[in-house]
């Protein structure tokens, strides 16, 4: 059943459902101060990574990343087909690696953990991870080879989506919500109220605050900080230089994570330090160092890497690290909220699951298990 849709955030998941929603026939409008731009989206490192994500306790979590991540060969082939342009998705696989005995008995665990779930991941050897990825220290104690985590380039990801909804009817007001009322209606910072038939709720840290919602069984959402860094690729005299990296590194440096993604150009996005600091978006110097050490510890050659852009990003989290999806408890207002670090990964699947609730169709036990009320 078509509809009215108005989407109150402009990040990934706004994006996606818009880009989906019109798709499926509805008239749809991103409310968003600035789109494409909005929330964690754009300094993410856009790692679709549902195994090496596997932490214990979490196994339901770990399905959801699954599915999410099943559905992104044919998301990555439709978008850029719809498009034109290119997103980044790369199949390659990801190698996790660990600095000293304690790092490799840690990854020891999770690997294990990861094989009670049945999924894909094989222990390697020191020399066997430098086989995969040349770049790495020789002083590392081994790693694990995951072939199923993979990435895409979150930043032309975004500009794909923003063009895929153009391309395809999606309006665009650029203004921030203030409050949310029954009807529904939206009311925007500025005063102006809108009408539509349905509304999604899809504003990342946004949410708490919106107005309005109270009573919308809606768990809260609270801002989990990140540190990232870009940084260029090598300076070469002659010629173009090689790239550094070809496949996605993570690893545990004296129990710290770290993690290095490659981009096509040659550039590499490390992060992310997970920080809970309120609304404090600054860029720490001491989180930067602390960066710079551990992924040097990793990969040596980052040093002759260009310090491109140092940012952080405001992962919207629920108390219990899974989103929320599905209808709230005010008649015609829906949500998508609380997709943490992994937004850019369940993206499809959850553009797919609004599709089917605002359409008034069933969804799937997976995704009725997420829903507020």
């Amino acid at each position: 059943m078509a509809s009215s849709v108005h989407i109150v955030g402009g990040g990934v998941i706004g994006l996606s459902c818009a880009w989906e929603l019109s798709r499926d026939g509805h008239d749809v409008t991103v409310v968003a101060p600035a789109p494409g731009r909005d929330g964690a989206s754009w300094v993410a490192a856009g790692m679709l990574a549902p195994v090496t994500e596997a932490q214990f306790g979490e196994s339901a979590l770990t399905a959801l990343l699954l599915e999410g991540s099943r559905l992104w060969p044919g998301f990555a082939a439709v978008l850029e087909g719809a498009t034109g342009q290119t997103i980044g998705y790369d199949a390659t696989g990801t190698v996790t690696v660990a600095l000293d005995a304690s790092d490799r008995a840690s990854l020891d665990d999770l690997l294990a953990y990861q094989h009670s779930l049945g999924l894909s991941a094989q222990r390697r050897s020191t020399s066997e991870c430098r086989g995969l990825v040349p770049a790495l220290s020789p002083a590392l104690r081994g790693g694990i080879e995951v072939p199923g985590d993979h990435q895409v380039d979150n930043r032309a990801l975004l500009g794909a989506l923003d063009a895929a909804c153009r391309g395809a009817g999606v309006s665009f007001v650029e203004a921030a919500v203030a409050a949310v009322a029954a009807g529904p209606e939206l009311v925007l910072a500025d005063g102006r109220r809108l009408r539509p038939e349905q509304v999604l709720l899809a504003p990342g840290t946004g949410l708490p605050g919106i107005r309005g919602l109270e009573a919308t069984g809606l768990p809260a959402v609270r801002p989990v900080k990140g540190h990232i860094l870009r940084l260029g690729p090598p300076v070469a005299g002659h010629g173009e230089p090689p790239p550094l990296l070809e496949r996605t590194v993570r690893g545990l440096v004296h129990g710290r994570s770290v993690y290095l993604v490659p981009r096509r150009d040659g550039s590499v996005v490390v992060g992310a330090t997970v920080e809970e600091r309120g609304d404090d978006t600054a860029v720490r110097a001491g989180a930067v160092h602390e960066l710079l050490c551990d992924a040097r510890a990793i990969v040596p050659g980052i040093d002759e890497l260009e310090l491109r852009e140092a940012a952080t990003g405001m992962r919207p989290a629920t108390p219990g690290n899974t989103p929320c999806i599905g209808w709230t408890a005010l008649d015609g207002v829906a949500a998508a909220i609380g997709h943490s670090r992994n937004g850019i990964l369940l993206s499809p699947l959850t553009a797919a699951a609004v599709v089917d609730l605002l359409g008034r169709r069933p969804v799937t036990p997976l995704i009725r298990a997420l829903a507020p009320t």
